[in-house]
Parts: C-alpha cells; sequence; structure tokens
C-alpha cells in the first residue's frame, strides 16, 4: 500500500501522544522462541525495538529460543523431553541450553538490532548475578526457580542509553547453571525494574473465549477477570503459566501485562502507539 506524505505525517501526529507516554519509561519485551522462526518476521520484530529506542523508550529485550534448543539436541542426538510445559533439563541439556541460548541466540538478536540502527549489549541472566535461581523440581533436573533478580547490570545499560539483551539462563551460589522459562524470568525482570509495561510475543493471538476463533480475543481483562476465565476453562493448557507470570509481574509492580501475537508484522508498534493496540491486556483490579 503506498501511502502520501500527508498520510504518513497524520500516522506520526497520531503517535505522538504515545511517544511522549513512554518516553523514557522502560518497556520489557519477551520475545518467544516460537514467534522467532519467521525470519522476516524477526527482522520486523527488531525493527519496532530499534525505533521505540530512537524514540527515547528504554526498551529491554528477555528472549527464549525453545525451538533452536530442540534443534541442536537433535542434533547432538539428545532427545527433548518435557513435564507440564517444562524441558527436562539434565547435566549435558543445561549445557546446550547455556550454548544455544546465552550465545547462538543472543549474539544474533544483538546482531539484528545494531543493523537497524539500535545500540544493543547481549546478557545472560548468569552476568553480573542478574537471575540467581535454585532447583525448581528435582524431576526437571536443572530448570531453575528465581530467587532473586539483580537490577543493577540491566539499569546501567539502560543509563548508557544501550538496549540490553538478556538471555533465560539463571545460576546459584555453588556456579550451577539453571534453564529459566522465558515467561517466567520476563515476569520477574519486569517486575524489579518496574516497568510501565510488559509485551509477551508468542505464537498465538491473545487470550480467546474460544480458542478455536479468533474473533473471540478478549481484548483487556482485570486479574480478577482472568481467575474468572481459570475457573471457566477458557484460560487451559500452555496459557495458564503465561497468565500466571503476567499476575505475576503485576503484583511486583508492572503497570500492565499484553500477551500478543509476535507473527503479526510490526505488532510492537500497534501496541504501543496506536489506538487500537494489540492482544490481551492485563491489568491489576
Amino acid at each position: 500500500m503506498d501511502f502520501s506524505n500527508a498520510q504518513r505525517a497524520e500516522v506520526l501526529t497520531q503517535a505522538l501522544p504515545y511517544i511522549k507516554r513512554y518516553n523514557g519509561k522502560i518497556v520489557v519485551i519477551k520475545y518467544g522462541g516460537n514467534a522467532m522462526v519467521n525470519e522476516q518476521l524477526k527482522q520486523q520484530v527488531m525493527e519496532d525495538i530499534a525505533l521505540l529506542w530512537l524514540i527515547g523508550v528504554k526498551v529491554v529485550l528477555v528472549h527464549g529460543g525453545g525451538p533452536e534448543i530442540s534443534d541442536m539436541m537433535k542434533k547432538l542426538g539428545k532427545e527433548a523431553v518435557f513435564v507440564d510445559g517444562l524441558r527436562v533439563t539434565d547435566k549435558e541439556t543445561v549445557d546446550i541450553v547455556q550454548m544455544v541460548l546465552a550465545g547462538k541466540v543472543n549474539k544474533s538478536l544483538v546482531t539484528l538490532l545494531q543493523t537497524k540502527g539500535g545500540h544493543a549489549v547481549g546478557l545472560s541472566g548468569m552476568d553480573g548475578g542478574i537471575l540467581e535461581a535454585k532447583i525448581k523440581d528435582e524431576r526437571l533436573g536443572y530448570v531453575g526457580e528465581i530467587v532473586k533478580v539483580r537490577t543493577q547490570p540491566i539499569t546501567d545499560l539502560l543509563e548508557k542509553n544501550y538496549i540490553p539483551v538478556i538471555s533465560t539462563v539463571a545460576s546459584d551460589h555453588e556456579g550451577n547453571s539453571y534453564n529459566i522459562n522465558g515467561d517466567t524470568a520476563a515476569a520477574y525482570i519486569a517486575g524489579a525494574l518496574g516497568a510501565e509495561r510488559l509485551i509477551m510475543m508468542t505464537d498465538i493471538a491473545g487470550i480467546l473465549r474460544d480458542k478455536d476463533d479468533p474473533s473471540t480475543l478478549i481484548p483487556e481483562l482485570t486479574i480478577s477477570e482472568a481467575k474468572d476465565l481459570y475457573d471457566e476453562g477458557v484460560i487451559s493448557g500452555g496459557m495458564i503459566p503465561k497468565v500466571d507470570c503476567c499476575i505475576e509481574a503485576i503484583h511486583a509492580g508492572v503497570q500492565n501485562v499484553i500477551i500478543m501475537d509476535g507473527r503479526v508484522s510490526h505488532s510492537i508498534l500497534m501496541e504501543l502507539l496506536t489506538d487500537e493496540g494489540a492482544g490481551t491486556m492485563v491489568t491489576g483490579d
């Protein structure tokens, strides 16, 4: 679609109140592994983040990489096993997780952001002790439960006008490494930073009243309404831990949380800089 210069100017004018609202504010974006699988979309997500950074939004990017971890395990002859949606992580697997997330995925996102005009620095949850963890469940091996978040390395980078890009691995006082669920890590980090907003990009449109009908998207709900939807079975399966993370983040001080479809072009900009928004917004009561 071709836009005239007047239409472009109109779009920018409409975005102005939102630019003013988010300028200087912290927005945490959780970029899920399942939303990363399309290279063209990945480019657009990085463009959106670079643009937000250029207009003065303090963006923190927290990323997963589940499909890439599974691919690497397959190449190394290991089978991925999941219990309740969490990857069973033995000593060898946690080394693979660390290699893929803190190495390959993290550095590729940093490089991509920089090609789009952003200044980014890659971190893992182990750097500066950002994420301290303990074993969550003996059955899962080295899957971590977060016990502490240290925000200093993140806020230092934000103050120096960098985009922190954080992979979701953690450590403990004994030097053990842990695989951390990406949604959980993003919720804890956003809460510790007192972020204005947490955006959780995934491979679904948001919370649907009927999971098979995208037109039943629920654009906004409170924590109380979310709990009612648990009871009704509307929030079920893999959506339960996602919404749990939303509630966790709000209790920790995040203003509101968005669950949105990372497969939609420029969905971040639609959410932050337009009246329409995107996905489902979860707010406090």
